[in-house]
């Protein structure tokens, strides 16, 4: 199945965090924070939303940092999205 959004919406997938730290200490999982850069899957045509025209910024394959409550987590073929608005990505990520 493919998930195709609509308006201004960004489908997403979560990046593995980090499981040690810069000096090497292991994390557990539960020590973990809950990452905020992910990679964009899926994008919206854009268009009007609210009133005002809106241009996509994102393409497939972008990584973004997004905000840390952002976008609504679903679960599709045995695989974690996020589905939000591209007004709470923050940023893009250079690879």
């Amino acid at each position: 199945m493919k998930i195709k959004p609509l308006a201004d919406r960004v489908v997403i997938k979560m990046l593995e965090s980090e499981e040690t730290t810069k000096s090497g200490i292991v994390l557990a999982s539960s020590a973990k924070e809950k990452p905020q850069v992910a990679e964009v899957v899926a994008v919206g045509p854009g268009g009007m939303v609210d009133g005002k025209e809106v241009k996509m910024e994102v393409a497939v394959g972008d990584h973004v940092i997004i905000s840390k409550y952002a976008g609504t987590e679903v679960k599709l073929d045995d695989e974690e999205y996020t589905i939000l608005r591209q007004s709470d990505i923050l940023a893009k990520v250079d690879k």
